[in-house]
């Protein structure tokens, strides 16, 4: 049974005891990146799995950037909980004030206990339910958070190197501004992705989805799951293919944070407006009509290894998701990009 503090929180999250300690050796602080040149492309598309929010498709030119080859792992993230002691926001107690802003008036309190940190997480169902009821098989789990990914009882060992979870916006930001990066514009990720393949929809191209491609839900969404691509949850970043880029798990794993605010008129307003949008932020608040009273949604990228065809198909470069900025969920991460020169052996380096 869902909690009563999950049926509180569901409409405003979903719109979208940690223990264990690392191996010593190999404590990367940040993925190894790549540098993305840069460019012109046609965001967004006109797949027949395409939803409205990916539409109209028009053009748009971001600058050159560097981006980090995978998602950010546990093991990374350790690294900067160690370094400097930060509390994410499933493990920091909740607030009943803030929580009650982003609910319907009048929405009783659900009382000490419902209001101890946690998150939400996934769980397969017994049998096959509607797939309008979310709440069937997200379960408000006190105790989940980044090293307890499944809550109490479950800990980080063997999944080092897979990439973090339950991360809020502030949380991923967090790690980014340590490590001298940010998080991304989605035309940057979207630019990214797409690997160079202009229009495809996919990240490999316009071949069909097959199991060795990406990380995703291979079954009867969401109470079977027979893991024909090797992992029921989260997989170890870069187990698939790259695109074109050489970035990894672009496509599945996890849904990837972005910077830009969520609101699902922005691609109409810059195809009113006729002329290329360049290096585009997103709006400059967040309009979220599926969460109305969450007061900031954020926008997520990349789909995660619940995507399934039957469901949301969100493994395509021009899925847009979003949720509440201060959510974390047990498909949900993120990586960077930074902001610098070329390298020396590209033609603008060497500046």
């Amino acid at each position: 049974m869902i909690s009563p503090l999950a049926r509180l929180l569901l409409p405003v999250l979903l719109l979208g005891a940690c223990a264990g300690e690392p191996p010593s050796s190999s404590e990367r602080l940040a993925g190894e990146e790549v540098w993305i040149p840069g460019g012109a492309f046609s965001m967004g598309s006109t797949d027949p799995l395409a939803r409205p929010d990916e539409q109209p498709v028009h053009r748009v030119r971001v600058s050159g950037f560097w981006i980090d080859r995978t998602e950010v792992t546990n093991r990374q993230y350790d690294a900067f909980v160690r370094a400097t002691g930060y509390v994410t926001v499933a493990e920091r107690p909740i607030v009943w004030e803030d929580l009650a802003a982003q609910l319907p008036p009048g929405t009783p309190h659900p009382g000490e206990e419902a209001l101890r940190p946690g998150s939400l997480v996934f769980e397969e169902p017994a049998e096959p339910v509607p797939l309008d009821r979310f709440d069937l098989w997200w379960v408000w789990t006190p105790g989940a958070c980044w090293r307890a990914p499944e809550g109490p009882g479950t800990d980080l060992q063997g999944r080092w190197d897979h990439p973090v979870v339950h991360v809020a916006y502030e949380d991923a930001a967090a790690f980014a501004a340590w490590a001298g990066k940010r998080l991304p514009t989605e035309a940057e990720w979207e630019f990214a992705a797409r690997g160079g393949l202009e229009g495809a929809p996919f990240a490999w191209g316009s071949e069909p989805l097959t199991p060795e491609r990406c990380n995703v839900w291979t079954g009867s969404f969401p109470n079977q799951n027979s893991a024909a691509d090797g992992f029921a949850r989260t997989a170890p970043v870069g187990s698939y293919p790259a695109n074109g880029f050489g970035l990894h798990d672009v496509a599945g794993n996890v849904w990837e944070w972005c910077s830009d605010f969520f609101d699902p008129r922005t691609y109409a307003r810059r195809a009113a407006e006729g002329e290329e949008a360049v290096d585009p932020a997103g709006p400059s608040e967040s309009v979220d009509p599926r969460a109305p009273f969450s007061k900031v949604s954020r926008v997520q990228r990349g789909g995660s290894f619940l995507c399934n065809d039957s469901y949301c198909a969100s493994y395509r470069p021009s899925a847009r998701m979003a949720s509440a900025q201060d959510t974390g969920l047990s498909h949900l991460g993120f990586r960077c990009v930074r902001d610098g020169d070329p390298p020396e052996d590209h033609p603008a380096g060497g500046r």
